[in-house]
């Protein structure tokens, strides 16, 4: 509805994770380095946590774009809402296996094809997303699976991507074998009061406004106390309060329009 008022090309404040507006704080950075460092030196289980809307699916993302599929495979799982039992046939759907008729059992299949493509030079990579819904029965589960191996490497990789949840169930004494096996652990923290203004400026700014749409000091202030930093409550408040300020044929986001923009997302 504003686009044409402040003049963007595009919204630039959708909640759904865009690589175009991909912004990276140190902490992101580090976060992205470690998961190809990881992958590429074979680290065993690597582990990414962070709150809702604090950007890791838009990092996972951008890590995905960065593996050479020349050399990666990749089997990316986004709603782990299954049993220990049926991970080995789902991850052969995500790498495109799909043959029930197969005479073997799921998890000698999967070694198979593992097998099968590291003598192809591929490397296996198992991405979970939401991992903190997973039970302590799959988790159990996925360890054993990453027991599949050669005689000189492993056959599979597994990064587990969730909330903090997820972080306290992996301290569960009945998961301390899988513990050992994370050689990569990263968290990720909100955005502080001086990201949250690039942040704003760079969506801003990739969006096409040209300097049009301006949020005020005090509007930026206020956007970051109530969002505590988390990107996907920032977009949303941000697009509310362009709106309110479109409303008011005014080129500037004032604290006004930040605080209709809060009352309208956090009711």
């Amino acid at each position: 509805m504003y686009q044409a008022f402040f003049g963007f090309n595009e919204p630039p404040f959708h909640i759904t994770p865009d690589p175009k507006f991909l912004f990276l704080t140190a902490k992101h950075r580090e976060a992205l380095a470690s998961l190809i460092f990881g992958v590429q030196n074979r680290q065993g289980f690597i582990v990414l946590i962070g709150e809702v809307g604090c950007g890791k699916t838009t990092v996972c993302r951008q890590f995905l774009s960065v593996l050479d599929p020349q050399l990666y495979d990749t089997a990316l799982i986004l709603n782990p809402t299954l049993e220990g039992k049926e991970l080995p046939r789902l991850i052969l759907h995500e790498l495109g296996i799909d043959n029930p008729s197969s005479p073997l059992n799921p998890t000698r299949q999967l070694q198979d094809e593992l097998l099968r493509r590291i003598a192809l030079k591929k490397n296996i990579v198992l991405i979970i997303d939401e991992a903190q819904t997973l039970s302590v029965e799959t988790l159990e589960s996925l360890r054993l699976l990453s027991n599949l191996e050669t005689d000189n490497q492993k056959l599979i990789q597994i990064v587990l991507i969730g909330q903090p949840e997820l972080k306290a169930k992996l301290k569960k004494k009945s998961l301390r074998q899988l513990r050992q096996r994370i050689l990569v652990y990263v968290e990720l923290p909100p955005l502080s009061k001086a990201e949250t203004l690039r942040y704003i400026h760079h969506r801003l700014t990739l969006a096409g406004s040209h300097a049009r749409a301006h949020f005020t000091s005090w509007a930026t202030r206020k956007i970051f106390k109530k969002s505590r930093g988390t990107p996907r409550l920032i977009n949303q408040i941000c697009d509310k309060a362009l709106l309110a300020a479109y409303v008011r044929n005014s080129d500037e986001v004032r604290v006004r329009d930040v605080s209709r923009a809060v009352a309208e997302t956090m009711r």
